[in-house]
């Protein structure tokens, strides 16, 4: 009678891949710790073998962990906190334990989205602001590790979609209504990162044409990139306003970077709504304590859905893939 196949170890991924079994274990545990390159041979030796860690097969007995993942940049931010916010308020509720892994680069995103579907130390993924390759969600697929993303559309997995190029639009209109022709933009327009999404230049390019559409012209003279840190944003802000001829309105692609419009607009005595009319977008809960004019993109209830999405298709694997498209509105306030 011919012997049963035995299932590959860890040892024959170390053989194959030429790395150590500690090696191994930290591509698997702490890919964050490895180079890319390890962790590329590693995770080549392990889909070339068929290697099962142990960790997923207990997992797997279990059914159930009790913990979705949360893959995040810059979770510290005001409206990734608030996304954060509403996922916790559905997983609270069906007592799933809420875990966070944070990226800040293509290396630890791969990281992440090769060996958390093998581990399968969490029931679902959500993946937040980041873009997702046709490689990474078939791997995500192929290991039954059910997915959501929010602010990124894949074909294959749950999506929860803001149309940016809209809130461009949105931003636009209002200005154009309250008599503005002369306007600046302010925003992260080419992040640096090769995880990020694009945004930012997606509602610049909305807020442009609905310019353009209304005789409008949006110099580039008008126009400063810079990312959400303070001391650019601040910059940026001053430049815009230190023009010869500035800006009568400024439409700030994020809350963040609106507030710190205003403030450098009080400290070279330009009153706000008066002398300069100030929009945001996302309406992070500050906003309203500011009465600062903004695009909303109901941020708590993207978080809320994902989740909720989610945990449905762990119920019920056969359930449709759901694409849901959240509408913006702009909120109308004191700064326009």
């Amino acid at each position: 009678m011919p012997s049963k196949k035995k299932s590959p170890t860890i040892y024959d991924v170390a053989e194959l891949s030429g790395v150590s079994i500690s090696t191994i274990s930290r591509v698997l545990n702490s890919p964050d710790k490895v180079n890319a390159e390890t962790h590329k041979r590693v995770m080549q030796a392990i889909d070339q073998l068929g290697f099962v860690p142990k960790a997923e097969a207990r997992a797997r007995a279990m059914q159930h962990t009790g913990r979705i993942g949360v893959i995040t940049p810059f979770f510290t931010a005001p409206s990734f906190v608030q996304r954060l916010r509403g996922v916790a308020s559905v997983l609270s509720k069906s007592n799933y334990e809420l875990v966070i892994y944070p990226v800040d680069s293509m290396d630890h995103l791969q990281g992440y989205i090769s060996s958390i579907p093998l581990m399968r130390n969490i029931d679902g993924l959500i993946i937040m602001s980041l873009a997702i390759s046709d490689q990474d969600a078939q791997r995500l697929i192929d290991n039954g590790l059910g997915t959501a993303l929010i602010e990124y559309q894949h074909p294959q997995l749950n999506s929860i979609i803001i149309n940016d190029f809209n809130g461009g639009e949105l931003a636009a209109e209002h200005l154009i209504k309250k008599g503005h022709r002369n306007i600046g933009f302010l925003g992260d327009i080419e992040p640096p990162e090769k995880i990020a999404i694009h945004p930012v230049k997606s509602r610049l390019m909305g807020f442009q044409k609905t310019l353009n559409d209304a005789g409008i012209s949006l110099s580039k003279t008008n126009i400063r990139s810079a990312p959400y840190t303070q001391d650019e944003s601040r910059q940026a802000a001053y430049e815009l306003l230190s023009l010869p001829k500035r800006p009568t309105a400024i439409f700030a692609a994020s809350d963040v970077q609106a507030l710190v419009t205003m403030k450098v607009a009080r400290q070279l005595n330009i009153r706000v709504p008066d002398d300069l009319a100030v929009i945001g977008f996302d309406d992070i809960d500050v906003a309203e304590h500011v009465d600062l004019t903004t695009i909303r993109q109901h941020l708590d209830e993207s978080g809320r859905l994902a989740a909720e999405i989610l945990l449905a298709r762990i119920s019920e694997s056969q359930r449709p893939l759901q694409h849901i498209n959240l509408p913006l509105n702009l909120v109308e306030r004191q700064t326009t």
